[in-house]
């Protein structure tokens, strides 16, 4: 009888026992899927950002080296480069002075071979940047023919559009 007994209450205790742990099983396993989703979030929302930050300083370090280089013998070429990195009143600055520029450049016959030197991210957002760079430059030209060194501390301000980094403002800082 007491065998009975005792193998009795085991049962009992063994469908007593069942639900919850199954339920706690359960409750585990939602807790885990939920932390995996979030971290799954964390990680692809952290990749995009870095994907886009790589992207705002490919793009501020050709828009800059596109500034900082031109040669009087295809300036027409280098201007062109300048503007098809360049959108909004930085674009109508630079073309409204390229007539201008192209003279200045050929009667001086300046070369300059420009370097970037490093760039930095200032603030960033999913449509807009602002970068500084710094550059250097050599630049020859009629009144100095061996070359003189420049150098350069820019800020850029780039805008996406249509899925590409534009130079919407350049200023020299510093």
């Amino acid at each position: 009888m007491a065998a009975r007994r005792s193998h009795g209450i085991t049962r009992v205790r063994r469908i007593l026992l069942r639900p919850a742990v199954t339920a706690a099983l359960a409750v585990l396993a939602v807790a885990l899927t939920a932390a995996s989703g979030w971290l799954g979030v964390q990680v692809y929302e952290r990749r995009t950002t870095d994907q886009r930050h790589q992207d705002i300083l490919a793009a501020a370090r050709q828009s800059a080296l596109n500034f900082t280089s031109l040669d009087y013998r295809h300036y027409d070429r280098d201007s062109k480069n300048v503007l098809s990195g360049a959108t909004g009143d930085f674009k109508k600055q630079f073309s409204a002075q390229t007539e201008q520029l192209t003279k200045l450049v050929a009667e001086n016959q300046s070369v300059s071979e420009g370097r970037i030197l490093d760039a930095g991210i200032v603030r960033a957002d999913e449509r807009s940047a602002r970068v500084l760079v710094a550059a250097d430059s050599k630049v020859a030209n009629v009144a100095t023919p061996e070359g003189a060194a420049r150098n350069y501390r820019l800020q850029l301000d780039l805008v996406l559009e249509d899925g590409r980094w534009l130079t919407s403002d350049v200023a020299f800082v510093g």
